[in-house]
């Protein structure tokens, strides 16, 4: 049975600038360009569909201009949308802020993505060769961790879950934490995030605290940006090595990490390659300006088969 990925994520909508320095405190500072799109999950969807895999967005979306816009995207995109749109809320927003070095900056505004109920998620049904990506920003206080942590109780035990903390990974409520990292089969976030999360100073100590937290946990990745990313599994730390770029913009580069591991995955491919792949498309990612600039399947093999 073919596989899909599900992703109970936040899709919102990016409005960025990029600027040639963030203002000060009361300051301005004049954006050199703008754009609006969707982003958050939209993009680890988009980097999953690109490599091969079918995927589907099984979060909240909203009935005003935003809540359009994100529905047209994802059928540009060919991601199916699992949920009505929610009445009488809009989707949120975000403006991320890319300084001169591609380092981006985000204030967010949560909307209807962020008002998912335990009757509309219920109606979603992974099956045992599905995968699911699941998001920090989806399991805050004020957005649905309640919902989302009883949700993934009732996943079946064969689907496949990767856990993204992200940045806000400290704000998870103690029991919502508990009960996703229980569940997730991996658990996937960069350096800073994971020594936010376990206190620890290096990256290495870091995925050895984060793999011990686990329950079932198959393994832990920690991305390291341009030289790749450690993979933890078993106890047993692995650098897999990155594609070293010139970033133009790092928007969205977690986000394709993930997808294009998950569609690894399911693909077959064993974990180590897997993460190679992810690395490769992470880096070209990078390589474009925007948020959802993952590359095609064509595009990741030409590089793996150059050898990076």
């Amino acid at each position: 049975m073919s596989a899909r990925l599900i992703s109970v994520g936040n899709v919102i909508i990016d409005i960025a600038a990029r600027v040639p320095h963030l203002p000060e405190r009361g300051g301005d500072v004049l954006a050199d360009a703008a754009g609006v799109s969707p982003g958050g999950s939209f993009n680890t969807m988009v980097a999953a569909v690109r490599q091969g895999l079918p995927t589907a967005y099984a979060g909240g979306h909203g009935t005003g201009v935003f809540g359009d816009r994100v529905r047209a995207e994802l059928a540009a995109a060919g991601i199916d949308a699992l949920l009505p749109p929610t009445p009488g809320l809009d989707t949120g927003y975000d403006v991320a802020l890319i300084d001169a070095g591609g380092e981006r900056t985000f204030v967010t505004v949560f909307g209807a993505e962020a008002a998912l109920t335990a009757t509309a998620i219920s109606a979603v049904r992974p099956g045992e060769h599905d995968l699911v990506h699941v998001s920090g920003y989806g399991l805050l206080e004020r957005t649905n961790g309640a919902v989302l942590s009883a949700w993934l109780g009732t996943v079946p035990a064969g689907t496949r879950v990767l856990f993204d903390p992200g940045p806000l990974a400290a704000d998870i409520p103690d029991e919502v934490w508990r009960l996703v990292t229980r569940r997730a089969d991996w658990l996937s976030c960069n350096a800073r995030e994971a020594t936010m999360l376990t206190g620890e100073a290096d990256a290495v100590a870091a995925i050895l605290a984060l793999a011990a937290v686990g329950g079932r946990a198959s393994g832990t990745i920690v991305r390291l940006g341009p030289d790749g990313c450690l993979l933890c599994l078993r106890g047993e730390i692995t650098h897999v090595a990155g594609f070293p770029v010139a970033a133009v913009d790092t928007t969205g580069a977690g986000d394709a990490h993930a997808g294009a591991f998950l569609a690894a995955l399911a693909a077959g491919e064993r974990p180590m390659a897997a993460a190679r792949r992810a690395n490769a498309c992470a880096a070209l990612a990078v390589n474009r300006s925007g948020p959802s600039t993952a590359p095609t399947r064509a595009v990741v093999d030409a590089l793996l088969e150059a050898g990076g």
